[in-house]
């Protein structure tokens, strides 16, 4: 089964080699490449057409969703292969991302994996990213376009990539892909490594456009809405002048952090920085939801602008 492999980029000179690195190393070589650019200032076009190993279309002020379209549109087969250009892909991902696809799936799902440097970036995958496969319940996993293959037909039936909404283009996807019934299958060999934004401020910003998203989309009501409640509840319940409140308040926040602490904690060996993990964890899961919350509310404010 001929595949292939499309991305979109911008401005990622300092990591488009290694991706084309990764690329050149998979021991399932896609049968071409297709890049698009949507208007990169730092070289990385240049680096692409040197390369010589991919198709190369400049695309000005796209979007990622429209980007995904030039280049599926221009792709030659009928297996597609979905990654971005700023990840690193195990050698054997291509192998194991088609797996599914020719045992007769619609969509195979691959994995990605926290690519992390230093201990604030561990906590921060911690928070956000399961740590292997086995965390992964494949009847509801939502891929990510870092890590996704698909029969042609299969983005046709979703009506291809809303360009409409700048982020969460792909979990927009995910969510027609389950609501016409389409064979979405798990691989879970098939694993990238998505490098994490390196600063507590980008990592916020990037959770807020996740969320704005979301609004913008009409996707996850009910997650956003159970998290402001669970904050409404917890403001309320600390500024009680009881102390049962203020019990049970805490019992639940120890309980809602349990999960990612563990994953801190498997993920790090030295015993100081798990207990440094155990106390920056949950503040870093506060941040995060904070920016969600701001982002979902925006969101939901341009939405109505935009009806």
């Amino acid at each position: 089964m001929k595949v292939s492999l499309i991305s979109t980029v911008k401005d990622s000179a300092e990591h488009i080699e290694e991706f084309l690195g990764s690329l050149a190393a998979q021991t399932r070589a896609p049968d071409e490449v297709v890049i698009v650019d949507g208007g990169s200032t730092d070289g990385t076009a240049d680096i692409l057409r040197r390369a010589g190993t991919v198709t190369l279309l400049e695309e000005r002020g796209a979007n990622i969703a429209r980007g995904r379209n030039v280049a599926i549109a221009a792709a030659s087969h009928e297996a597609i292969a979905v990654t971005d250009a700023d990840c690193v892909l195990e050698p054997d991902w291509l192998e194991k991302l088609m797996e599914p696809l020719e045992e007769g799936a619609d969509v195979a799902m691959g994995f990605y994996a926290a690519r992390t440097d230093g201990f604030l970036q561990e906590c921060i995958a911690a928070v956000n990213l399961p740590l292997s496969p086995d965390e992964v319940d494949p009847s509801r996993f939502m891929p990510s376009g870092r890590s996704v293959a698909f029969r042609r037909g299969a983005i046709e039936a979703a009506g291809g990539y809303p360009e409409w909404l700048d982020i969460g283009e792909d979990m927009w996807v995910d969510h027609r892909w389950r609501e016409l019934g389409l064979d979405m299958r798990f691989a879970p060999g098939a694993v990238v490594d998505w490098r994490l934004r390196p600063t507590l401020e980008q990592t916020w910003l990037q959770y807020f456009k996740y969320a704005r998203g979301d609004a913008l989309a009409g996707m996850y009501p009910e997650r956003h809405a159970l998290r402001f409640a669970v904050y409404s509840g917890l403001a309320a319940a600390f500024g009680s002048r009881r102390t049962w409140p203020k019990l049970l308040a805490g019992a639940g926040a120890v309980a809602y952090a349990r999960a990612p602490v563990r994953r801190a904690w498997r993920r790090m060996k030295d015993p100081r920085e798990r207990a440094y993990a155990t106390a920056v964890v949950p503040a870093l899961m506060a941040w995060i939801d904070t920016a969600k919350m701001a982002g979902y509310a925006v969101g939901l404010v341009d939405r109505a602008k935009r009806s």
